[in-house]
């Protein structure tokens, strides 16, 4: 169902268009520019796939590329990531079975290799800093670099700037420095804002296919290959849902919060009419208001652990809606023969076991996952960039010393790559791994200057990381220090 009035948002949607759905030439509608992913749930279609062993129904779940569940068969090529992929007028998207196929009858000739991606004409060119991702740590990082005089390319897969900025409705708290009392969704326009007049250049649509010692990224843009080399690289590639095992979990109408947040907050389409939200930290508790904001019934919010996580006045506000917070409880299974119709729930005991007799079952048609991010360090490990686990931080993250300098000299990494917090969190660390990118570089600008920025963002992630939610990412933050600080006495 598609949203047709907001208290915050308005929709700009676009023109309305046709595209073909399945075998039989069903004709839908929907609007060019949004996803394939969120045009077939507003056209109420939630199985976009079966698996390939068990012939499972699938749908989506992360809305950022980052999982295979949304992978249809468009215009006849498969494993096409719907929930990333503009629709555009007379697409013909198919249900795909298996691990899908492409005819023969459908290459212009069979046998034949296939053509070369076409190369721009800067193939190989070299620039003082690489930027990948475009989210609060990728923007603020260019823009303190950029402020230094630093030639800076930032690079990232999506069509619009911002990341998780351009969903995110609620304001944010902090100080002006952390644009309090605005919302997440008009932080993303201030921040591109900030790169006016600066040496500073945006390459959006474009996925960095891989990054390789010599500081050489490999680059696709549509059927666009290229290849740029960096003299310095600032990793700023954000995180990715977790998935929580369960019975069912794999049914159409599971989905991570940002998912959720993505169908709701950038395209205006609902996930469904009654959810239940797992989790209760900030994540959970800000995606359960928004869906109450969109009209949507929130079953409740459970979560395993013995106390809500997050603020307690984002808690404050889904208790006065009605909805009940249940901790010590957890989702048993979801059911459905091709789609979530109901899920169980219960109460955990000290020790997270069931507690017997304590099950009950809510009718809902979704189920809202905010268990937690991973950072995306894949191509930190790739460069190869010394790893450690760190659960404080989020799982497996780039060792990094205070200037956020991997254990490759020149190669940084920032916000939520680095270790999962906050999004004002991932602002600042931007901006220091901006300026301790342009120091690296030698730019030629005011050094005291410089040396000021970045003792201000220094101090000023000092001050969002203390108190008791800020000391989970300070204690990380503390062991990596120390693990890079015995790697470079081992060293001497």
């Amino acid at each position: 169902m598609r949203l047709t009035r907001h208290p915050i948002l308005e929709f700009d949607r676009g023109r309305e268009i046709e595209f073909e759905f399945e075998f039989d030439g069903r004709r839908l509608l929907g609007f060019e520019g949004e996803s394939i992913a969120a045009a077939l749930h507003a056209n109420d279609i939630r199985v976009f796939r079966e698996s390939v062993r068990r012939k499972r129904p699938r749908g989506f779940f992360c809305a950022i590329g980052r999982c295979s569940s949304c992978l249809m068969t468009v215009d006849g090529i498969p494993n096409i990531m719907t929930c990333v992929t503009p629709l555009r007028e007379g697409m013909r998207v198919e249900t795909q079975r298996g691990k899908g196929t492409i005819p023969l009858a459908d290459l212009s000739s069979a046998g034949s290799p296939p053509p070369e991606p076409r190369r721009d004409s800067d193939d190989g060119a070299t620039i003082p800093l690489a930027i990948v991702g475009m989210g609060p740590a990728g923007l603020s990082a260019a823009a303190y670099a950029g402020r230094m005089g630093v030639e800076t390319v930032v690079i990232d897969e999506n069509l619009v700037p911002g990341g998780q900025l351009i969903k995110q409705t609620h304001m944010f708290f902090g100080s002006r420095e952390h644009y309090a009392q605005i919302r997440g969704v008009d932080i993303g326009d201030r921040l591109i804002a900030n790169l006016e007049s600066l040496p500073v250049k945006l390459m959006l649509g474009t996925t960095v296919l891989g990054l390789y010692p010599d500081r050489t990224l490999s680059l696709l843009a549509g059927t666009r290959h290229m290849q740029l080399k960096a003299d310095a690289v600032i990793l700023a590639t954000g995180a990715s849902e977790n998935m929580l095992a369960f019975e069912n979990c794999d049914l159409p109408g599971v989905y991570g919060a940002g998912a959720v947040q993505t169908l709701m907050n950038v395209h205006g389409v609902v996930p469904g009419k009654r959810v239940l939200m797992v989790g209760a930290g900030n994540i959970g508790l800000i995606v359960a208001y928004q869906l109450l904001q969109a009209g949507v019934d929130v079953a409740a919010v459970i979560d395993a652990a013995p106390e809500i996580g997050g603020y307690h006045v984002h808690a404050a506000k889904i208790r006065r809606a009605g909805v009940p917070i249940l901790i010590s409880h957890t989702i048993l299974r979801v059911t459905g023969p091709d789609r979530v119709e109901s899920a169980e729930i219960c109460r955990v005991d000290d020790h997270w076991q069931p507690v017997p007799g304590s099950e009950r079952k809510l009718p809902v048609d979704a189920v809202c996952l905010a268990v937690g991010l991973t950072p995306n360090c894949e191509l930190a490990f790739q460069m190869g960039c010394r790893q450690t686990y760190m659960s404080e931080l989020g799982g497996p993250v780039a060792v990094h010393g205070p200037d956020l300098e991997t254990s490759i000299p020149g190669v940084f990494i920032a916000g939520d790559a680095s270790g999962v917090e906050e999004a004002s969190t991932a602002m600042i660390e931007g901006r220091l791994a901006g300026l301790a990118a342009a120091e690296w570089l030698g730019a030629e600008s005011d050094t005291d200057e410089l040396a000021r920025l970045r003792d201000e963002a220094a101090d000023s992630l000092k001050t969002l990381r203390a108190g008791p939610f800020g000391a989970k990412a300070r204690e990380g933050k503390e062991k990596m220090l120390s693990s890079m600080n015995e790697d470079k006495a081992g060293t001497q």
